[in-house]
């Protein structure tokens, strides 16, 4: 099974992805733009075996700009954990399952035309994503915590004082109120 997910990379994936521009290094594919860097990553599950490879697309995004904000070392090629936008593939593509499995009954041909379709509709929503101000703009549609001081920080660096209000409003109206002090 192992041998079928190495060709699989080998042979499918990592030729469509290097169609669109992206690189591959290990189990990563990144692709660098001026502002952002975007990378798919292929996770194999902790608990495969000799009959069973299971293994997850998480799709994620990375900001210099961010890494700035947060005083972060600026990277070239950042590990999955280091990027400031996280999802897994079904998080954005609804057709896609939560994770891949390959056994010997796995129809390689069907996993194949999911897993690129995938792709192709993950490539569309990193298309939509151009700039670190649309990362911002994802989590603050949420409201999500996922930075959030990051997301005030970009916000009135930009002076947009009333999309960092709203955002502060939605997370209060989402997750409570408590008392919150800012410092100038």
């Amino acid at each position: 099974m192992q041998q079928l997910f190495s060709d699989m990379i080998k042979q499918d994936i990592k030729p469509f992805l290097s169609k669109c521009g992206f690189a591959k290094k290990s189990l990563n594919f990144y692709k660098k733009t001026e502002s952002l860097i975007y990378m798919f990553n292929f996770q194999k599950s902790s608990g495969n075996s000799a009959d069973n490879i299971m293994f997850y697309v998480n799709c994620s995004i990375y900001a210099a700009e961010l890494a700035q904000i947060q005083s972060r070392e600026i990277v070239t090629a950042p590990k999955e954990a280091e990027c400031h936008f996280r999802a897994r593939i079904e998080e954005i593509v609804e057709s896609v399952p939560d994770r891949f499995s390959i056994t010997p009954d796995t129809n390689m041909d069907d996993l194949r035309k999911t897993l690129l379709s995938g792709l192709e509709e993950a490539i569309h929503f990193f298309d939509t994503m151009t700039n670190t101000r649309s990362i911002v703009d994802y989590y603050t549609s949420g409201p999500f915590l996922h930075l959030g001081e990051e997301n005030f920080h970009l916000l009135l660096q930009s002076n947009d004082v009333a999309a960092a209000k709203n955002y502060f409003k939605a997370l209060q109206e989402k997750y409570g109120t408590e008392m919150v002090y800012f410092r100038n």
